[in-house]
């Protein structure tokens, strides 16, 4: 198992949390099951950028994102080397720590 802590966010996770993963599930899956509600508008599709997470640690044992993700992650707010789609990045076998940024681009649109 591999362990996935994600940081404290003041409105998905307030006191942050810390959980176990299958190697190969997505990140957004393991959140959602583990009742941490990660914004997904497209529905998993990699066709918007709310479920854009920054991972602190472990970044190295992510397979590559492909193109289409990366071209997704380019329209992200606050995107940053370690940026990553949840729905599209698979847990591999090293622990990680993920952040999930104050805002998304579904969240300013919306003037939340």
């Amino acid at each position: 198992m591999t362990k996935l802590t994600f940081l404290p966010h003041p409105e998905r996770c307030p006191d942050g949390l810390e959980v176990d993963a299958e190697p190969g599930e997505t990140i957004l899956n393991v959140a959602l099951k583990n009742g941490l509600d990660i914004e997904h508008a497209c529905e998993k599709a990699c066709a918007c950028t709310t479920c854009h997470v920054v991972i602190r640690q472990g970044f190295d044992s992510l397979e590559e994102s492909d193109e289409n993700e990366d071209d997704m992650l380019d329209k992200a707010w606050g995107l940053e080397p370690d940026s990553r789609l949840s729905c599209q990045a698979l847990v591999a076998d090293d622990d990680l720590v993920i952040e999930i940024p104050k805002y998304n681009l579904n969240m300013v649109s919306e003037g939340h």
